[in-house]
């Protein structure tokens, strides 16, 4: 997570999202206890902000406002 997240940066891209449904990041992009969680991270000033989500919180997206999706929906579509 860690070279990319300096290398998007570098590169000016606005937002990215990772998607750890195995809950296996470090805890700066996870959360303790660790589990699957769903990270946007939005440049804001040069440096990113990043917001966690988890289990059925509904994601929050700068460049997609008007999605609904949860958490859940996304790791477990069934």
């Amino acid at each position: 997570y860690l070279v990319k997240l300096a290398d998007y940066e570098a590169f000016g891209i606005q937002e990215y999202w990772i998607a750890d449904y195995l809950g296996m990041g470090g805890r700066r992009y996870i959360g303790s206890p660790k589990q699957p969680t769903f990270t946007v991270c939005t440049l804001v000033d040069g440096e990113y902000e990043l917001q966690q989500f988890r289990g059925s919180e509904c994601l929050l997206s700068p460049t997609f406002p008007g999605l609904q999706l949860t958490v859940d929906q996304i790791f477990k579509p069934n």
